[in-house]
């Protein structure tokens, strides 16, 4: 079966997610500003009201992925509120200025989420050589999704790419993690083409299409019948 993860920014987003046959959330707030950090109110009450998984990102400002030490001090301060409140994951994305992964503070965040694995969110997609950071990422067993569009504006227009990122993951603890560009019609001929196992919808899901919209459960259904269709 291929994952289904969805955003959701509110618990009403958390519950039509999972009625529609989510199998994960990814709970954000802001999400005009590719999702910031949601408040321990939220977090608790997302957890609280469904079953599935609930990753939370933890992105303390949108200027850049480039963060000095007082956004690591509010960073890793939230990593660990976070990992009390009940949610399953952490999703973290962090850069050094030449491109590459920020791995000193990729191993704070780690060492801060107490046992919590990590989705390394799209800051992927901003790095000088997508496949060296991958081989980056695998070197932390804790980081156990990389949610990536291929490095392009849509991860429909980068097919080969992420059949690449997959083959490199094959045997690892690390899942592809497809997203941005994704559409109803148009998620299961991208698995099939692609191999990926799990995919990631936000505007995608979401009542006509729009970014700020509610979650449209029925859509979400319609991704998860397309999924799981015999091919």
């Amino acid at each position: 079966m291929t994952l289904l993860e969805v955003i959701a920014t509110t618990v009403s987003d958390a519950r039509a997610a999972e009625r529609g046959g989510a199998n994960r959330l990814e709970l954000v707030t802001a999400m005009g500003e590719g999702g910031l950090t949601p408040s321990i109110g939220l977090i608790e009450a997302v957890v609280g009201a469904v079953r599935i998984p609930v990753n939370v990102i933890v992105r303390p400002h949108s200027r850049s992925f480039v963060y000095d030490a007082d956004d690591y001090a509010v960073i890793t301060r939230d990593v660990r509120a976070i990992a009390k409140s009940g949610a399953s994951a952490i999703v973290v994305g962090m850069l050094r200025a030449d491109g590459t992964i920020d791995t000193d503070g990729l191993a704070r965040v780690i060492e801060a989420a107490d046992g919590l694995p990590l989705t390394f969110h799209r800051a992927f997609d901003e790095t000088r050589d997508l496949l060296s950071a991958f081989d980056t990422l695998l070197r932390f067993d804790a980081v156990t999704n990389v949610l990536t569009s291929g490095g392009k504006p849509s991860v429909l227009e980068a097919e080969a790419t992420i059949a690449t990122l997959v083959e490199k993951a094959a045997g690892t603890r690390c899942t592809v993690l497809a997203g941005a560009g994704l559409t109803v019609d148009a998620a299961a001929p991208f698995v099939a083409a692609t191999g990926v196992r799990a995919v990631h919808f936000g505007s995608g899901v979401r009542v006509d299409g729009r970014g700020l919209a509610p979650v449209d459960e029925a859509r979400v259904s319609r991704v998860r019948a397309r999924l799981d269709a015999p091919r």
